[in-house]
């Protein structure tokens, strides 16, 4: 069988496994990437993250990640959720209100892994998502999937940017696709204007260190600076705002994955409910939720700083 007959086979796995989008790049350097990324790194953008500094040859070399890789194939799945919460609550991002993707999707790389190997023999392969080594938006833009957006979402013209990125690095020799080569943000800078902490710089760079996700999920014990008061619009955990006001988000559908149903006290529970929420009763209700990750303590937290500064 020839690249174009394994890739083919390869793109319908993926669709049987419940992704919308599947791409496939060679698996090469990045020193673009690599260059991009030390100088994101020296200027601190990353905040207390130290793991973002961690692994850099490996996130800019896949072949040290799998000797000898030949393919880099992309995976989007759409998170998009049919309802919302109520207007009055604490807010939470859109991708926390199902179970946890990372072990969701996992479970889906690697059965896809071994559907691979049954039908092309042993082969190397490792999955990744949302890990630190991999640089995904990269990948996806790479593998034609898609363009990365002023406000450094992976975006598609068809679907918007409601997406899990999920990267499968392969000693599997497939044919790569075309890299998206436009750009359609245009002289749009919604996101930019609407970012509530001016966390969205010029040419695409994210200061995760001002972002409303990093405050409220990253900072497990630090209090909140001052200069953030009054900034965080109600989101108790992870912030939509950039995607909210992304035209291509127009096109955003519901997704069809179970496992992403939302819980159902992420879209009834009051800020009442919230804020009378044992410690008992949380790990109960979201222990396979990505909320789990904030702890106890952080949702705690985050109330008590919207509660005296949010209003």
């Amino acid at each position: 069988m020839d690249r174009k007959g394994r890739s083919k086979i390869v793109k319908d796995y993926a669709i049987e496994e419940g992704f919308e989008y599947c791409g496939i790049a060679e698996a090469t350097f990045m020193d673009e990437d690599a260059r991009r990324l030390e100088q994101w790194l020296s200027k601190g953008y990353h905040g207390t993250m130290g793991y973002m500094e961690r692994y850099f040859d490996l996130r800019t070399d896949p072949a040290k990640l799998v000797p000898g890789a030949k393919s880099v194939i992309t995976f989007m799945m759409n998170y998009y959720p049919a309802v919302h919460q109520r207007e009055d609550s604490p807010k939470i991002s859109r991708y926390a209100y199902g179970e946890d993707y990372h072990e969701v999707i996992r479970e889906k790389l690697n059965n896809l892994l071994l559907k691979f190997r049954a039908q092309f023999g042993e082969i190397n392969g490792r999955g990744f998502v949302d890990s630190a080594p991999v640089l995904e938006r990269s990948w996806a833009q790479r593998s034609g999937i898609g363009w990365i957006g002023k406000n450094g979402n992976l975006i598609s013209k068809t679907s918007g940017s409601y997406f899990f990125l999920a990267t499968l690095i392969t000693d599997l020799d497939l044919e790569p696709d075309s890299p998206y080569a436009k750009d359609y943000c245009g002289s749009c800078t919604r996101c930019i204007d609407a970012c509530p902490t001016e966390a969205i710089l010029p040419n695409k760079v994210i200061d995760a260190s001002r972002c409303i996700s990093y405050f409220t999920i990253e900072l497990k014990d630090e209090l909140f600076p001052e200069s953030m008061q009054g900034k965080f619009q109600n989101w108790m955990f992870g912030c939509d705002v950039c995607q909210e006001v992304c035209p291509w988000n127009r096109f955003s559908t519901p997704n069809h994955e179970q496992h992403f149903t939302p819980i159902p006290e992420i879209l009834n529970f009051s800020t009442g409910d919230w804020e009378e929420l044992t410690e008992e009763s949380f790990k109960q209700i979201f222990k396979r939720s990505p909320i789990k990750r904030s702890k106890f303590k952080g949702i705690k937290r985050n109330l008590q700083f919207l509660h005296q500064h949010d209003k």
